[in-house]
C-alpha cells in the first residue's frame, strides 16, 4: 500500500535531492491561474508529496505546451539554476509542427517582443526592449507538415510561438498566432541540458514529443498511475472539448454522462475511447454506458436513474476497481451514484499518506476520524488504511452496509470501527453530549438532503451551521476537512461560512489548505470548478 501511495506520478522523469524533472502534459497550467481555478502541475506536485513541498518554480511552459520541467529542491539548485537561466548557459530544444512552408531549413530570428492584449507582438530590436533570439531547424517535411526544432537563446514569454507565426509558419492548433485549429498546440519542450547543481556535471532530460495522442488522454497519463489506479475521469466538458459531456473510466468500464442521449459523434468518440484501452498495457473495456443527467433525480427511481448499456457485456451487479491501491466496490445499477466519487480521489488519498499539503501534516496512526454524510466510507476506508479509528454515519443502512463490504475487500475488519445510522445534526448533538472527541473530522454532505428529524438540509445556506454543529466534537489541534459540490456556492461564500462556523464555535482558524477540482477534472470559464475543498486545522 505505501508504494502505491507514495508512488511518483507518471509524469515525473527524474529525481535526486536537488531536482524534480517532469513531462508536463499539454492543458495543464504550469501554475494555478487563480486560487479557486484548478491547481497547476508546480501546486500538484508541491502538496502531494512532504519531500516536494519546498519546490521552486525555475521556468515556465504555456498550457497548451507540453515537455520537460525543471523544479528545484534546494537551495543550491535554486541558486545554481538562476543563475544558469540568466547566464543563458542551460539549454532547451523544443519541437514543433506546422502544416506551413518553412524555409531555409535553419535560420535565427531576433526581434523584441512587445504585448498586445492576451498575446505578443514582434517588433525590431529597440533600446531598452526585451529581446528575443530563437534558432529554427527543420527536422523533416511530409506532406503539408513540417516538424521543425526550436532552440530559444533567450527565455521570453511566448516567444517561440510569435517567432514561428512572424516566419509565417504559425504552429499547428496555435490559434491566437494564426495556427490552424487543432487538438492541441504542437509544441513539446523535448529537452532540457545543464548543469547539475550538486555535481557539477553536464545532464541532459528529454521527452519524445507525442503529438498524435488525445490530449485529454495524455493528460490522465501524465497524472493517473494504472498499477494503483483504474477508475478516473476521462473527458471533462468544455475542458476536452465537448461542453456537457462527462465520460469516467471504472474499471473495465465506461460511463458516459451528459443531459441528453448520446449524438452519433459522442457514440464514435466513447468507441475511440474504448479502444484507446484495448491494448496489452492497458485493461480492456468490456462495456459502454450512458446515464441522463436530470435536475428531478430525487423524483426518479433507482432503475430510471442508473445509467443504460450503450454497448459490450453488462457489468455485474457489482464490481470492483482500484484507487490509490485501495479496492472499492462499484454497481451500475444502484441509482444516480455508482458508489465513488472520483472527484475525490486526491483527498482520499491525503488520508492515506498522512499528508495534506506544504505544512499541513494529519494525526498518527491511532488518532480518531468521524466521517458525517459517509455514502459508502470512501474516506473512512482510507483513513482506517492509514492507521485511524473511523467512525462512519449516514442516513442510509444500505450505504453503510455497502461501506462495510469496501472495508472487507481492503483487509479491515468492520467490527472495529463505528458505523452509525441516523440524522447527522441529531447525531453530530448526541455524540457532543456523550464527550465524544475525533482528531478528524469530514464533512462531505450532499447539495441537498431531507431528514424527518431535521427537515432540509442545503449546502448553499446550511454549510456554516453544519460546521458550528460538528467542531465540540474536534479536537484542538483538530483537522477539518469540509467539501461542497453545491456548483451555486461560490468559494469565497464557502470559507466564509466556515470561517464563520469556526468562529461562532469559539475555536480559532490555526492553517487551511483550499483544493480544487483533481487534474482529470480540468476547469474552464465555460464550465468553472464545482467542487471546493478545504483542510482546516482549528485551535
Amino acid at each position: 500500500m505505501e508504494f502505491l501511495v507514495n508512488a511518483a506520478p507518471p509524469c515525473v522523469l527524474f529525481e535526486d535531492d536537488h531536482l524534480l524533472v517532469v513531462n508536463k502534459p499539454a492543458g495543464m497550467n504550469t501554475h494555478a491561474p487563480s486560487p479557486f481555478s484548478g491547481e497547476g502541475l508546480y501546486d500538484w506536485l508541491r502538496h502531494r508529496e512532504p519531500r516536494w513541498a519546498s519546490l521552486a518554480i525555475l521556468h515556465r511552459l504555456d498550457k497548451d505546451t507540453s515537455g520537460v520541467m525543471l523544479f528545484g529542491k534546494s537551495d543550491l539548485a535554486n541558486h545554481s539554476l538562476t543563475q544558469q537561466f540568466t547566464a543563458h548557459t542551460l539549454h532547451k530544444q523544443y519541437i514543433l509542427e506546422t502544416d506551413h512552408a518553412v524555409r531555409p531549413d535553419t535560420f535565427t530570428v531576433t526581434s523584441a517582443l512587445v504585448r498586445a492584449g492576451d498575446k505578443y507582438v514582434s517588433r525590431p530590436v529597440f533600446p531598452g526592449g526585451d529581446t528575443a533570439e530563437t534558432r529554427f531547424t527543420v527536422l523533416s517535411r511530409e506532406g503539408n507538415r513540417t516538424v521543425v526544432r526550436a532552440e530559444p537563446i533567450t527565455g521570453r514569454t511566448h516567444q517561440i510561438r510569435v517567432h514561428a507565426a512572424d516566419r509565417g509558419f504559425p504552429i499547428l492548433g496555435d490559434t491566437r498566432y494564426g495556427g490552424t485549429p487543432a487538438a492541441r498546440v504542437y509544441l513539446h519542450a523535448a529537452q532540457i541540458s545543464l548543469t547539475h547543481p550538486g555535481t557539477n556535471q553536464p545532464v541532459t532530460f528529454k521527452a519524445e514529443p507525442h503529438f498524435s495522442a488525445h490530449p485529454n488522454l495524455a493528460l490522465r497519463r501524465a497524472v493517473i498511475t494504472p498499477e494503483a489506479t483504474n477508475a478516473f475521469r476521462l473527458l471533462h466538458g468544455a475542458a476536452d472539448g465537448w461542453p456537457g459531456w462527462y465520460v469516467d473510466r471504472l474499471g473495465n468500464y465506461l460511463l458516459s454522462q451528459s443531459e441528453q442521449p448520446l449524438s452519433d459523434r459522442q457514440q464514435a468518440e466513447l468507441w475511440r475511447l474504448g479502444e484507446s484501452f484495448a491494448v496489452p498495457s492497458q485493461e480492456a473495456i468490456l462495456g459502454t454506458y450512458h446515464k441522463i443527467l436530470s435536475r428531478e433525480i430525487r423524483h426518479l427511481r433507482a432503475e430510471d436513474a442508473s445509467p443504460r448499456l450503450c454497448a459490450g457485456t453488462t457489468a455485474p451487479e457489482r464490481f470492483g476497481i482500484r484507487e490509490n491501491g485501495v479496492q472499492f466496490e462499484l454497481s451500475m445499477g444502484e441509482g444516480y451514484s455508482v458508489g465513488l466519487f472520483l472527484d475525490q480521489r486526491d483527498n482520499r488519498r491525503r488520508l492515506l499518506s498522512g499528508h495534506v499539503a506544504a505544512g499541513i501534516r494529519l494525526p498518527q496512526t491511532g488518532a480518531r476520524l468521524l466521517n458525517v454524510f459517509a455514502y459508502t466510507c470512501g474516506f473512512s476506508v482510507c483513513a482506517a488504511l492509514g492507521g485511524f479509528a473511523t467512525t462512519s454515519l449516514d442516513l442510509s443502512k444500505k450505504y453503510l452496509d455497502w461501506g462495510r463490504r469496501n472495508f472487507s475487500l481492503n483487509g479491515l475488519d468492520p467490527a472495529q470501527h463505528d458505523f452509525i445510522f441516523g440524522d447527522a445534526f441529531d447525531w453530530l448533538k448526541r455524540l457532543a453530549k456523550k464527550g465524544r472527541k475525533f482528531d478528524v473530522i469530514v464533512l462531505d454532505p450532499p447539495t441537498f438532503s431531507q431528514s424527518r428529524e431535521r427537515g432540509v438540509f442545503r449546502a448553499e445556506k446550511d454549510y456554516g451551521r453544519l460546521a458550528e454543529a460538528a467542531l465540540p466534537l474536534l479536537l484542538p489541534g483538530g483537522i477539518l476537512l469540509a467539501s461542497t459540490n453545491a456548483a451555486g456556492l461560490e468559494p469565497e461564500r464557502f470559507l466564509e461560512m466556515l470561517q464563520g462556523g469556526v468562529q461562532r464555535s469559539g475555536r480559532d482558524w490555526v492553517a487551511s489548505h483550499y483544493v480544487p477540482q483533481p487534474p482529470d477534472f480540468p476547469v474552464t470559464r465555460q464550465e468553472p470548478a464545482y467542487l471546493k475543498t478545504v483542510w482546516v486545522k482549528v485551535g
